[in-house]
Order: structure tokens, then C-alpha cells, then sequence
């Protein structure tokens, strides 16, 4: 997919750089790894598996937020609550952005922070730092399923970082 944007500069680019390398520290401590053990075990069956944590496949198989609805709606289910309405053929980016819109609503149903959430456009863009973003929900979203005895249990690890600039 083309990237047309002009380049970043001055802050801007600054942010985009730092959410970059925060990106490359999740990935280096396995967070994308145990994001995509833990859909693929909750999804067993229903939804094609993710094949590896790599961000492009991550990407790819996030995008039109039909795996993202699939998998908050069966943690809602765990809870007896509503579940979020999504549409399984996505033939624009209007239909695959209210599917991701719909996730995060679910999100928030079912207890997790408005901070947490991502915009449509971190997602369905697929740029590294905005992406870390999608990552950071779903970690934040598994930490919370634990939280609440959901099973299968996530097996992220929290870590933190220190902004030494």
C-alpha cells in the first residue's frame, strides 16, 4: 500500500519516531507475540488465524475489525452482556472503520478505559507508530479480561519505559 502523505517534520515526526521505538521495545517483549496466542486461542474455529505477530500480519488481519468484533464480542458473551453488531463483507473503508468503531464500543462495554481505545485511523492506516496504538488496547483489553477470570488468559507481560529525552 502507497503511503502518499508528505513526510512528517519537526514534532510531528518526533512523535511518529518515539511511538516507533516504543513499538519495537512492545515487540521485542513479546507483547505482539502473546496478542496473537491469545485471539487466535479465544477464536479457535471461528475466525482464520492470525499466521504470525509480524506488524504487517497484525495489520492485515486487523484491518476491517471483523477479527476485532469477533473477539470482544466473545469476551462480552463471557459476561452475559450485548453484543456489538459488525459487518462480515468489507467492501470500503466507511464499513471496515464502523467495524472498528463497534469494537472499541464493545471495549468500553465491557469495562475497559476510553484512554485505552484507538482511533479507526491508527488501524486502518497500518503506520508503525500510530499502530502501537491498536496494540496497547488489545494488551490493555487482555489484562483486563484477566482481571475478570476470562479465559483463556492472556500472557502479556507489563512493562515499563522510561522517556529519558
Amino acid at each position: 500500500m502507497a503511503d502518499n502523505r508528505a513526510k512528517k517534520s519537526g514534532i510531528g515526526a518526533e512523535i511518529e519516531k518515539k511511538l516507533e521505538q516504543r513499538y519495537d521495545q512492545e515487540e521485542a517483549a513479546g507483547t505482539m507475540n502473546a496478542i496473537v496466542v491469545w485471539i487466535n486461542a479465544i477464536l479457535a474455529g471461528e475466525h482464520e488465524p492470525i499466521v504470525n505477530h509480524t506488524q504487517k500480519e497484525l495489520h492485515k488481519s486487523l484491518r476491517d475489525g471483523v477479527l476485532l468484533c469477533k473477539l470482544i464480542n466473545k469476551i462480552l458473551a463471557s459476561e452475559g452482556k450485548s453484543k456489538v453488531g459488525f459487518q462480515k463483507k468489507v467492501a470500503s473503508p466507511f464499513v471496515a472503520m464502523g467495524n472498528i468503531d463497534n469494537f472499541n464500543k464493545g471495549c468500553t462495554d465491557y469495562g475497559l478505559s476510553k484512554e485505552f481505545l484507538f482511533q479507526s485511523t491508527d488501524l486502518w492506516e497500518g503506520r508503525k507508530g500510530p499502530f502501537l496504538n491498536v496494540i496497547n488496547c488489545i494488551h490493555s483489553l487482555g489484562f483486563l479480561a484477566n482481571s475478570k477470570g476470562f479465559q483463556p488468559t492472556y500472557t502479556g507481560s507489563q512493562t515499563k519505559y522510561l522517556d529519558l529525552e
